[in-house]
């Protein structure tokens, strides 16, 4: 099955770069798999841990402050990543911005899908998520900056993400979506 840009894919099948127009398909894979870009992207992941772990995102104590309700730090920073994501999000629909490729920029509609509870896949999911978040004391994100500090324990819940990931990926296709 092909889908074009701006359509939307079945809400029970992710779409694939491969699937993608033509053009956007030859191109990709050369320019984002450059020696260049992935040093780029290795510097930018960098950055990211290094901001994460000073700004305190990543402690275990600060993650732990949020979801007891005994601190607004985390929440301060959530709220602000909503707000500047929703602000870009609409300068991009308001001018109608391109990639570096010429692409249009287009956001699919969110797909609620047909349960009898209107998006329960994402209540179902956040609350998976946010219960390993609030057990492991870390996102997927600041666990590898974690790691990158010298909390070699949190290997484990990076190895049970992927193991959790690969399930998924196993059992997807008997999954009701």
């Amino acid at each position: 099955m092909t889908w074009a840009l701006g359509s939307t894919a079945p809400d029970y099948e992710c779409p694939e770069p491969e699937r993608g127009p033509e053009p956007l398909q030859a191109r990709a894979p050369a320019a984002g798999n450059t020696i260049p870009a992935m040093l780029g992207y290795l510097l930018i992941g960098m950055f990211l841990g290094v901001v994460f772990v000073m700004s305190e995102v990543a402690s275990w104590y600060r993650i732990q402050e949020m979801f007891r309700l005994h601190s607004l730090h985390l929440y301060g920073v959530i709220g602000s990543a909503l707000v500047v994501s929703a602000t870009l999000f609409w300068l991009i629909r308001r001018f109608g911005l391109r990639t570096l490729g010429g692409e249009p920029i287009q956001v699919a509609p969110k797909e609620w899908g047909t349960a009898r509870l209107r998006g329960a896949r994402y209540w179902i999911g956040g609350t998976l998520f946010g219960m390993g978040w609030a057990l492991l004391g870390a996102c997927p994100g600041p666990m590898f900056a974690l790691v990158g500090t010298g909390m070699l324990v949190l290997l484990m819940g990076i190895l049970a993400a992927m193991a959790g990931t690969f399930v998924y990926a196993l059992v997807q296709g008997r999954l009701p979506h």
